[in-house]
């Protein structure tokens, strides 16, 4: 866009006596826009939105005012939003994205009347994408999760939602995501009426129950399907994959055995038994592949070597991971060969196969940077610092400046808390490439969680946001510093919004710390225990535990 305007602005002078009025809009957007563009990256949204919305009214610019919309939303600038919006549908648009933005700032402002009448409009309208348009303002656009859950009961008092079982299954995973349990129920037993004998509802209610605490009623739902079902490759992964929610590893796997197989269904098989530590089925399903290993098919082979590292047989694992001949499964083979040496004691070997694979001429450079990463990494475990130091040094010598090295050694040096190595190493890849929202974030949480630059970790995680609003990872993030830096009702809301988008057992301690703090012990409590379910060693939740006393 900049590009555009600066090419339009250095060809004025040549047209601008026969179209002036057009020059000197272009000219008079200019600055702005290019204000606009470095206060997002800088992080400051609230001059991105004002610069955007000075350069959408120069130029009479629909995709600049809605530009200058959406960041406004971000920056919580609710007068600032309405201008740019009210511009934006001036200037003509997307009419459905001008109306989530709409109905988003009616919920902004708690005019809970005029978001209802205007989600209702979209819903009415027909318009492909518009209950997908109207669940991601319920989603994120809310205040809270409470809010989100008034508007999706009253949406159903007033039956506007569209009679298909791809939206009311939407709709009804929503209402679980919140912590709805009576509206949940609400919209299976609706669903159950408009949609008889349809199997997807099954698993709409077997989800509902599992999200209630009600395990064994959810897994007699999962047993009464006809078998048959399951022999439809998509509908046996949806019960699978319901069944690994409840943590019934064996059953998920039993189900995915239904039916023809491939390589994809035994892999996944295979780290189901595996989660499960179930080691007799585990082994009778490495058997059952084995039989047809002596095959040069280097995927079979690459995925025998999997199982037998699941099964700790680290010999044949060796000897399937060095038997793959050829194609792409032998670069992962290669990786997975040293760490099995690694494993098996065989330290030297691990590390000269993968100084092996850093010189190999023949390898792709994924393969030979993934080398150079393994390496670091297990001489981490071996708690030998200064080789894993050197490991990074030297991939970085092959490879200048790459981002996943430079991540991965971030990273590192965050976890010898070394602070400032750890930025130097994320600023570099912002320098390559700015808009790495991956660095971003990782640079914006580190600086939140780890110092008391809580301004810079802010601009830095909303340049983040402005690139991916929906990312559960970056809104954790945003709520952590603002709990850091004292908003923590603002805080909890945001966390409790990213943990609705991803149960991720970092968020869920984040949450926790917070209602602690707020003295709703209770409630934390049960945040934590969620985390101890996700992961128990996960190092947020342990922080939050020894700062809880828990």
């Amino acid at each position: 866009m900049c590009a555009a305007l600066l090419a339009a602005g250095a060809s004025a002078p040549a047209w601008a006596g026969r179209s002036g009025v057009v020059a000197d809009d272009t000219v008079r957007a200019l600055e702005p826009a290019l204000a606009g563009e470095f206060a997002l990256q800088a992080g400051k949204l609230d001059e991105a939105a004002k610069a955007y919305l000075d350069a959408a009214r120069a130029s009479n610019d629909a995709v600049l005012a809605e530009r200058a919309t959406r960041i406004a939303l971000l920056a919580k600038d609710d007068r600032r939003a309405g201008e740019s919006l009210a511009l934006w549908r001036k200037l003509g648009g997307d009419g459905l994205a001008q109306s989530a933005a709409d109905a988003t700032l009616s919920l902004r402002r708690g005019d809970e009347r005029a978001a209802r009448r205007q989600l209702n409009a979209m819903l009415e309208s027909g318009q492909e994408g518009a209950w997908q348009q109207v669940i991601g303002v319920l989603s994120v656009g809310a205040r809270d999760p409470e809010q989100a859950a008034r508007m999706l009961g009253r949406l159903l008092d007033d039956d506007r939602l569209p009679d298909q079982l791809q939206a009311w299954l939407a709709f009804g995973g929503l209402a679980q995501k919140l912590d709805q349990d009576a509206l949940s129920q609400r919209i299976v037993d609706e669903v159950v009426r408009r949609f008889p004998g349809e199997p997807r509802v099954a698993l709409l209610r077997a989800s509902q129950l599992r999200e209630s605490g009600k395990t064994d009623e959810a897994r007699g739902v999962l047993a009464a399907l006809d078998p048959a079902l399951l022999l439809v490759p998509e509908f046996r992964m949806a019960v699978a994959a319901e069944y690994d929610a409840l943590g019934d590893f064996q059953a998920a796997s039993a189900t995915l055995a239904r039916g023809p197989q491939d390589d994809q269904t035994y892999a996944l098989r295979a780290s189901l038994l595996a989660r499960a530590e179930d080691k007799t089925a585990l082994t009778a399903l490495y058997e059952e592949l084995r039989r047809g290993g002596s095959k040069p098919d280097p995927a079979r082979r690459l995925l025998l070597g999997r199982i037998a590292e699941f099964l700790k047989r680290h010999q044949e694992a060796l000897d399937w991971y060095r038997g793959v001949p050829g194609g792409e499964p032998r670069w992962p083979a290669k990786l997975r060969a040293a760490n099995v040496l690694h494993e098996l004691d065989r330290d030297a070997e691990a590390y000269q196969a993968l100084h092996d694979l850093q010189a190999d001429a023949a390898a792709p450079e994924d393969a030979r940077r993934d080398a150079y990463i393994l390496e670091a990494d297990l001489h981490n475990r071996d708690k030998d610092g200064d080789a894993e130091l050197d490991a990074f040094a030297r991939g970085l010598a092959a490879f200048p400046d790459d981002p996943d090295i430079l991540y991965a050694r971030a990273l590192g040096w965050e976890r010898r808390d070394d602070i400032a190595r750890a930025e130097a190493d994320f600023r570099k890849i912002l320098v390559a490439d700015p808009d790495s929202t991956a660095a971003l974030n990782a640079l914006g949480y580190t600086l939140a969680d780890r110092t008391t630059r809580y301004q810079e970790a802010l601009e830095l995680i909303d340049r983040a946001r402005a690139a991916e609003p929906d990312n559960a990872a970056i809104i954790d993030s945003y709520g952590w510093v603002l709990y850091r830096i004292g908003r923590k009702q603002e805080a909890l809301t945001e966390l409790r919004r990213a943990f609705s988008l991803q149960k991720d057992p970092e968020i869920a301690s984040h949450v926790g710390e917070v209602l602690w703090v707020l003295g709703r012990k209770d409630e934390a409590r049960r945040y934590f225990e969620e985390a101890r379910k996700l992961d128990p060693d996960n190092r947020a939740l342990k922080r939050a535990l020894e700062k809880t006393g828990e």
